[in-house]
């Protein structure tokens, strides 16, 4: 018995339809440690967390908390464990308040038996000023950035004073000032003999906290090492089963005429005179910091939201865009920051998913084509090089990666001009990062243009062709690729509004 152990997982195996997720997976967390997983989307890491925290049931295999043998058949029962986990993806209730959300399924009660709201009041406030988080209790999550909530998140899993937390992909979607404060905490959990499991695609991340690191693939446990023994290389050899030369696989592509002109858009509050071009074939994209309105600008381009003023030219056309429909007429589409949400409907098969963005194209005639159904949502995941057991898979047991080419198989369907990334590699790993990358330089050959916000300053810069630079809801500057730099780019992402150009 070794008492350094805080839990250990021993041949831990689990099969879906079509998959076998895990394949007798085994290894041990210290005390006061953070341990690492590393792996391709779909290597079978956040199933074996779920597993841990008892969303799943392992078909073999046993988990031991303290070298004991312990049995976790819900959530519920892994937090009176001392288990707790922060989810990749974010799965909240949008109409819960943040109260509400951080009490929910563990609500206090009163002595008749009762919510005890004065005390849950109570502790939300004692919470969020304990981690210097700004917000009013009463606030929906529904009117939160995605940073925020995650951040909640976190605060929540925290809250529980675990032994042991998950944390599957928690900077995906906060600032570099968030980061640091997530760090900070980790450090001291870890002083308080807190285990942590970190799974993570940040490399950089990975070797600033990581203690030890395991890597999987394929369901199974390829390495497991000291950090100190693994170098960055090594560890995505592993990971993807061999060596990347490049990390991103830009080519010339000839660029054709302006497909897209946006012209003074305004939406007060948000952003202000927006202008910019897009061109045939062409990659542009749009860096800035968190809230610099990257988002709500393309937003409001495909109808999610409304603007005030200002024009929309789409192939030499000025278009009115009301709604999403209007946006999906002209020949635009775009893929959301937050793919469980707005791209795609979890508990639906890859064919409903695929076929959904058109469905007049097999409804006809009073019927439901499904043959044309199948063979053209077949074509398109093969084109995205969708890895799936079939299209009749449910689409949320796919990794983040597969549901991502889902989405944009769903997309081209409709046979797009335009199409608008909205940070479309956020938490997926380097394998399946690679994979869109390409997506997009063969989308861009057929003409089409791509527009891609991001919030990671190497893939615009190994990516793009062009690169707009918002702060504070306005284009601050545009970069050509030679003038490409982190430096450059951050000029223009903290100059003041009253500074309308920058030297780069």
């Amino acid at each position: 018995m070794d008492k350094d152990i805080k839990l250990r997982v021993k041949n831990i195996s689990k099969s879906f339809p079509g998959v076998k997720a895990l394949d007798n997976v085994s290894f041990a967390v210290k005390r006061g440690t953070v341990h690492a997983i590393c792996g391709e989307n779909g290597a079978g890491k956040s199933t074996l967390m779920k597993i841990i925290n008892g969303i799943y049931k392992q078909d073999s295999g046993d988990i031991l908390i303290d070298e004991k043998v312990v049995q976790i058949n819900n959530p519920i029962q892994a937090r009176s464990l001392g288990i707790s986990m922060i989810f990749q993806e974010l799965n909240y209730i949008p109409e819960l308040t943040i109260e509400e959300s951080l009490f929910v399924g563990n609500w206090p009660k009163g002595k008749y038996g009762n919510i005890d709201w004065k005390m849950i009041r109570k502790k939300t406030l004692e919470l969020l000023e304990k981690e210097g988080l700004d917000y009013l209790p009463t606030i929906k999550l529904k009117d939160l950035s995605i940073s925020d909530i995650q951040m909640l998140e976190i605060l929540k899993a925290i809250s529980y004073n675990s032994d042991v937390i998950i944390m599957d992909e928690p900077t995906s979607a906060i600032t570099q000032k968030e980061v640091e404060v997530l760090f900070n905490k980790i450090n001291g959990l870890k002083e308080r003999g807190v285990s942590i499991i970190y799974i993570s695609h940040k490399m950089d991340e990975i070797f600033r906290i990581a203690d030890e690191i395991t890597v999987f693939r394929d369901g199974i446990v390829v390495d497991s090492r000291n950090k100190d023994d693994y170098d960055m290389e090594t560890v995505i050899a592993q990971m993807v089963g061999r060596k990347l030369d490049n990390s991103y696989p830009k080519e010339n592509v000839e660029i054709g005429d302006k497909i897209l002109e946006v012209n003074n858009l305004t939406s007060t509050g948000q952003f202000e005179d927006i202008n910019f071009y897009l061109k045939e074939g062409e990659i542009v994209g749009f860096a800035g910091l968190m809230g610099s309105g990257r988002s709500e600008v393309m937003r409001a381009l495909f109808g999610l939201d409304p603007y005030e003023s200002g024009e929309i030219i789409i192939n030499k056309k000025k278009t009115i865009i009301e709604n999403t429909q209007d946006s999906i007429k002209n020949g635009m589409v775009m893929l959301s920051e937050d793919r469980r949400r707005f791209g795609i409907i979890p508990v639906r098969t890859v064919k409903e998913n695929v076929s959904l963005s058109n469905l007049k194209r097999f409804i006809y005639g009073g019927r439901l084509h499904k043959d044309e159904e199948i063979q053209t949502v077949t074509e398109y995941c093969n084109k995205m090089n969708v890895k799936t057991p079939d299209i009749e898979t449910i689409v949320e047991v796919l990794s983040g990666g597969n549901q991502q080419k889902v989405i944009l198989a769903k997309w081209m369907v409709t046979n797009p001009d335009i199409l608008i990334l909205d940070e479309p590699t956020r938490g997926i790993d380097v394998g399946a990062k690679y994979e869109i990358y390409k997506l997009m330089v063969e989308l861009a050959k057929e003409k089409k243009g791509l527009i891609m916000i991001s919030s990671e300053l190497p893939e615009l810069i190994g990516m793009c062709d062009r690169i707009y630079v918002m702060a504070k809801g306005r284009i601050a500057g545009e970069l050509d690729r030679e003038n490409f730099s982190q430096k450059n780019i951050m000029l223009y992402a903290t100059a003041s509004s009253n500074e309308k150009e920058v030297e780069v």
